[in-house]
């Protein structure tokens, strides 16, 4: 089955859309590109006139509640139902944390040196955000950071949308957060897993209507105070994740659950494996010496170095 694809540049990292039906892919990026654009106003946390922006203000003049976007629920639905299933390990209270750590606007504006101090800061929690029927409810000095679920959920949101509309069958990549939907090419949809070069590799075949996404300690980083710090948090001390894994892939029916799972278990550290194992995920995790450890049937005779 032939297929048609379409790459570009979008929140500092790489956007792919690939369809099974060639003459659809305009109307694809059509599709795709008024859904990103309606999360980013929804949920950047960069932007100044995003609604996520705005929340802080809105809940002060509310005393800690205020209508929202259906959009901004939606993404703020999924970051809660991560944080629930994930035991708090991902969690959406984080964005004082990430400002404190000096991640205050896109990774490629930051200073090549900021000299100030790292400041531990822990997550207020997701039990205090609830969300339902249009209206958020949080305290008003909350600061929201939806990274790591809004991607992969827009992923999963422009690969339903497209297949629904543009009557092909479909796959996004929005910085390696894969969502599918409708039907794949003949042999399934390939899949290249890594993080770069001399990393270790892994080559899958990912069934119709199937996700997968990676989370990493290597990508996403700045320097603080003479150190290198990364992106994923530890919700228990506002401070990076330890770096037991490098990078770790989930697969999944959905990429909201596959990066909720492979950012969790970059948070749990050595008892991540454990945790995908327990709950019968299939995943890839790669120590921080370059070891790879399939789990639930991941293909370990495709890897190569």
């Amino acid at each position: 089955m032939p297929v048609a694809t379409d790459d570009w540049s979008l929140w500092t990292t790489s956007a792919r859309l690939v369809v099974t039906e060639p003459s659809r892919l305009p109307e694809a990026r059509t599709v795709a590109d008024r859904l990103l654009a309606e999360v980013d106003l929804a949920a950047n946390r960069f932007r100044g006139d995003s609604e996520l922006r705005r929340l802080p203000a809105r809940l002060t003049q509310g005393h800690g509640r205020t209508r929202i976007s259906p959009v901004l629920e939606r993404l703020l639905t999924v970051a809660l139902d991560a944080a629930a299933w994930t035991d708090g390990a991902v969690d959406p209270t984080l964005g004082r944390a990430l400002v404190d750590l000096g991640y205050d606007r896109d990774l490629a504006a930051l200073p090549a040196y900021d000299g100030r101090p790292v400041v531990a800061r822990q997550a207020p929690g997701w039990q205090r955000v609830s969300v339902g029927d249009g209206w958020l409810t949080a305290p008003p000095t909350l600061e929201l950071d939806l990274g790591a679920t809004a991607k992969a959920a827009a992923a999963d949101l422009v690969a339903g949308a497209v297949a629904d509309r543009c009557g092909t069958g479909v796959l996004v990549s929005l910085g390696g957060d894969i969502a599918t939907a409708g039907p794949a090419p003949e042999g399934g949809w390939q899949v290249t897993v890594g993080d770069g070069p001399g990393e270790p590799v892994s080559h899958v075949t990912l069934p119709a209507g199937s996700a997968i996404a990676t989370s990493s300690t290597l990508h996403r980083t700045w320097h603080r105070a003479g150190r290198t710090v990364h992106h994923i948090l530890d919700p228990a001390t506002g401070l990076p994740a330890a770096a037991v894994w490098r990078t770790v892939s989930v697969a999944a029916d959905r990429c909201a659950d596959a990066n909720a799972a492979s950012t969790a278990a970059v948070v749990k550290g050595t008892a991540g494996l454990r945790w995908l194992r327990e709950r019968g995920l299939t995943a890839r995790l790669v120590d921080d010496t370059g070891r790879v450890h399939p789990v639930g049937g991941w293909p370990a005779e495709q890897q190569a170095a």
